[in-house]
């Protein structure tokens, strides 16, 4: 007679009913801006599908929920925002969902608020913290929690991946500071259309000074452009800055004015403030973000750039980005 051996490998499958368990499929996450969704996407891997509801060029301060997003947000598993405000009339919906949904503002549970820097409008808080990349890499832990409480068995990929790009976070931010420094001290001064910069400035000693305030919500006046314009004269600043998200007529203001009085300034370049470049490019990328805004500010005002450290090879690399 013929005898068969059963092994515990072939009980598994019976006692499941005939069919193996299946791995969990990553998370559905949901972000509001995509300088959180790139940092999640790094952090949760092939744990997490990960996608923003602001693109490139959207200015989170005017945008409104569209039925499109708010069916996104019913499709997410968890639910990751900035916070103080940013968002503008954004927050009342995620209030909304935090009822039903894991939502996170990721800002206020990440960074102490001895940190955070202080206005003078109905922000209270300037919420453009992500400037700043030692600042903004602490949201990372609270990213690894919220994927770990989602996805348990990924717990080993997502730290691990959490470690090397914050890895990756630390370098960034020691190459911009060496690069910032590279800039003659009389020329270091960051003249843009708002009042984004203020961490960069802080963390990468240059000076910033923004025609507009923290939100764009607030209008533009004639004694803004006079103001800026005899910043621009007195400080002898070559160069100004226009933003992805917001029109450059301000900017395009002060150098007019500048130029009737005789003084020359030319436009250094476009940087990304408040949202990313393009998917698929370097700029869309928290690290590009950084790295572009850096490069403009750098040879616009008469620094060299510092080579890039070797944590970041791989990602200049994959993005076809000069080391130096």
């Amino acid at each position: 007679m013929k005898r068969w051996k059963v092994t515990l490998g072939m009980l598994v499958p019976l006692a499941l009913g005939g069919q193996t368990m299946a791995a969990e499929p990553p998370v559905t996450t949901v972000t509001t801006i995509g300088m959180i969704a790139d940092v999640a996407s790094e952090v949760g891997g092939e744990c997490a599908d990960v996608s923003a509801i602001m693109g490139p060029g959207v200015d989170p301060h005017l945008y409104q929920a569209s039925a499109r997003d708010v069916a996104t947000l019913q499709q997410a598993e968890q639910i990751f925002y900035s916070g103080y405000s940013l968002e503008g009339q954004l927050g009342e919906v995620l209030s909304r969902f935090a009822e039903i949904t894991p939502t996170v503002a990721v800002a206020p549970s990440s960074i102490d608020t001895a940190s955070l820097i202080t206005v003078q409008d109905v922000y209270g808080i300037d919420p453009h913290l992500w400037m700043d990349v030692s600042l903004w890499s602490r949201i990372i832990p609270t990213l690894v929690d919220a994927f770990v409480e989602a996805r348990p068995d990924c717990e080993a990929d997502i730290r691990a991946n959490a470690e090397a790009y914050n890895s990756q976070l630390e370098a960034l931010h020691g190459w911009i500071e060496a690069s910032i420094a590279t800039i003659p001290e009389e020329q270091r001064i960051l003249v843009t259309a708002h009042d984004a910069f203020n961490y960069y400035g802080r963390a990468y000693d240059i000076e910033v000074a923004g025609i507009q305030g923290i939100s764009t919500e607030t209008e533009t006046g004639v004694a803004d452009i006079r103001r800026m314009t005899q910043v621009v004269i007195e400080r002898d600043v070559p160069a100004v800055f226009i933003e992805s998200t917001i029109n450059p007529r301000t900017v395009q203001a002060v150098i007019d004015a500048a130029r009737e009085k005789g003084h020359a300034v030319e436009i250094g370049g476009q940087l990304y403030s408040d949202a990313m470049g393009e998917a698929g490019t370097a700029g869309g990328t928290y690290i590009g973000m950084l790295h572009a805004n850096t490069r403009h500010i750098v040879e616009a005002l008469g620094g060299e750039l510092a080579p890039l450290p070797a944590p970041l090879e791989a990602w200049a690399e994959r993005w076809e980005v000069p080391a130096s």
